[in-house]
């Protein structure tokens, strides 16, 4: 072992896994309930929770909130909303059960001192039907704050990775990980355990490459981890075919809500052709789900694909055109004209410095002026997110009162593993949550989570040697670059190990070429998606040989080896399904159209740890809401 590994032992009730915004809502709940019954909640985090998960870097909009009570939305039509984005497949009851109290979480971040934008009248401002402006710079930091002083500082332990869950049966039983800074090996041992880690980029070669590297909106580091976690619990998992293909600013990773939703820009092909209007009919090629407003995402991604494939491209968001057009309206009077364009201005940059602050210094250094200029956009790198406009993530009990019987084994957001819960991008099939719903979410599993505890109150067995076994498979690859690092020369050529980065670039280059990344233009087959399994089963075996020189490389190990999982289990979902429902996320052009008639189910899939096997089970779309 690496010298002084020491190992820490915790003990508590229900242990948290991850800090952002599903977990610190999920901290918030668990605490309150806790308290009334004697109980300890305990959250990890390999970050910091003031800086950790998707909403790191701030937020300028909330994008759910429905105002139910004033008249805007109610809650069916959310969930209408989510299953036409989502070409059909979704589980309404999980989508319904966080739409129905995400009002209240948005009042609550309001109350711990979030700034919302409001009008004369005092009502929210909104940016599109369902989200709503904040200064949200500081957004994270202000709901982690909430989330600490509810757990105690001296229950949160920051900088641990998680890697391994422990298990006892059927039902898990803790969690092992290490620190990222400290040689110390943590064993948590907990009645229930809930995953909120985050979602998986760099699964996919990015479209940036060089000083761009890794360059990702809006999940900035998250690995893998949950769908890892969970898999390796043994539990099913769902929609892990339904990869998240964002349009993007280019090479900042700058969003485009704010231009579509508040400046009402519009998107043109270099030509000035609108592709959403010029292609209107290929809609028409998809279902019912190309009839509907909103357009879903991937097929507006789709149109914008289809005329960069005809050499169209590149494709530009017209800022110059949606600030000049808003400003018009104040064009009898100077003043007031040249007020509005300063304001509009600063609102275009504020839209960045709140979130994605690397696409303000881009504009900046390619002298961009946006109320002169239009910016180049492009359809990013495949993401795995079970939170935004994607649903990848572990098929979990829905609600009491609506889940129906095939939804629902026991407590709200339960996976089919006894006492694990997920949360935010750890749960599937209930997309367009986003911050606000991933935060409600982590308050309902909470709840549950804690009526498990106390229904079930008897700690797990850890098996002693299990844990042994763990901090010894932990802590491998220091100790294999440690006896092979003198063999040659420079430590990065060796061939007794591989290093993480090169190992990383592997799974990348496997997945964009085979599976469908952006050099392939997001399209596959089943005789490349077979070619990528023999690949990842070598790259399986090859991660036995990763090797690392400190706890950084360590980290980056246990990164890319969840990355491989949660490629694993895409590939072989994608595999399954044998149709293209979801065009402008992936296209299979063995299978190019969508079947509604045979495919409208979700293709679920799991992992046995006691056989090693896959198991793919359909299950089926069941419409709550007629």
């Amino acid at each position: 072992m690496p010298i002084n590994v020491e190992t820490v032992e915790v003990t508590t009730d229900l242990l948290l896994v991850g800090g952002g915004m599903s977990a610190c809502g999920a901290a918030v709940e668990a605490s309150y309930w806790a308290k009334k019954n004697g109980l300890k909640v305990t959250l990890v985090d390999k970050a910091a929770m003031d800086r950790s998960g998707a909403v790191a870097m701030g937020l300028s909009a909330i994008n759910q909130y429905l105002g139910v009570g004033k008249g805007k939305n109610t809650v069916e039509q959310y969930v209408d909303y989510v299953k036409q984005d989502m070409m059909g497949i979704a589980r309404d009851d999980l989508v319904y059960n966080i739409a129905r109290h995400v009002d209240g979480t948005v009042h609550l971040f309001e109350k711990w001192g979030l700034p919302i934008w409001k009008d004369e009248n005092g009502d929210y401002v909104n940016e599109g039907r369902w989200q709503i402006m904040i200064n949200g710079e500081s957004y994270k930091v202000i709901v982690a704050e909430a989330a600490k002083n509810a757990l105690g500082m001296d229950n949160i332990y920051e900088r641990v990775f998680i890697i391994e869950p422990l298990m006892d049966g059927d039902r898990v039983a803790g969690a092992v990980g290490f620190s990222v800074r400290e040689e110390k090996f943590y064993v948590f041992k907990a009645k229930a355990v809930m995953t909120c880690m985050g979602g998986a980029v760099g699964v996919f070669k990015p479209r940036s490459t060089g000083e761009g590297l890794g360059r990702s909106w809006y999940p900035p580091f998250s690995t893998g981890s949950s769908a890892y976690f969970t898999l390796r619990a043994g539990a099913e998992m769902t929609c892990q075919e339904v990869r998240f293909i964002p349009v993007r600013f280019k090479d900042a990773y700058g969003p485009v809500g704010a231009w579509f939703l508040l400046f009402k820009s519009r998107a043109t092909n270099a030509f000035g052709g609108e592709y959403m209007v010029e292609r209107k009919d290929e809609l028409k090629k998809w279902g019912p789900y190309g009839q509907v407003k909103p357009i879903p995402a991937n097929l507006r991604n789709w149109l914008g694909m289809l005329d960069e494939s005809e050499g169209k491209g590149p494709l530009y968001m017209r800022t110059e055109e949606a600030i000049q057009k808003i400003a018009d309206a104040y064009k009898d009077d100077q003043k007031a004209f040249k007020k509005k364009m300063k304001e509009l201005e600063s609102e275009a940059w504020e839209d960045f410095l709140d979130m994605t602050i690397a696409q303000a210094l881009l504009w900046a250094a390619t002298n961009t002026e946006p109320e002169k200029k239009s910016s180049e956009i492009c359809a990013a790198e495949p993401y795995f997110i079970g939170s935004h406009s994607g649903a990848t993530g572990a098929w979990v009990s829905g609600p009491e009162d609506i889940a129906p019987a095939e939804y629902n084994w026991g407590y709200s957001n339960m996976t089919t593993i006894k006492g694990l819960f997920a949360v935010g991008d750890a749960s599937g099939a209930s997309a367009h949550k986003f911050s606000s719903g991933s935060c409600t979410e982590g308050r309902i599993a909470a709840k549950a989570a804690i009526r498990f505890i106390v229904e079930n109150n008897d700690q797990p067995n850890v098996d002693a040697a299990k844990v042994e076994e763990l901090k010894e498979l932990t802590f491998r690859p220091m100790n294999l670059f440690e006896e092979h690092k003198d063999f040659t020369t420079d430590p990065e050529i060796n061939p007794n190990y591989i290093l993480p980065k090169m190992f990383m670039f592997r799974i990348q280059k496997c997945m964009d070429e085979y599976v469908g990344g952006v050099s392939s233009n997001f399209t596959t087959n089943e005789s490349k998606l077979n070619r990528a399994m023999e690949l990842l089963e070598m790259m399986k075996e090859d991660s036995e040989k990763l090797g690392a020189r400190n706890l950084h490389e360590l980290m980056r190990c246990w990164e890319n080896i969840h990355r491989m999982w949660q490629a694993e289990s895409h590939t072989r979902t994608i595999m399954a399904r044998k149709e293209t429902r979801w065009p402008g996320y992936y296209f299979r052009a063995d299978y190019p159209t969508i079947d509604e008639d045979n495919w409208k189910k979700f293709v679920n899939i799991k992992w046995d740890p006691s056989s090693n096997e896959w198991e793919i089970i359909e299950r089926p779309v069941i419409d709550l809401l007629k």
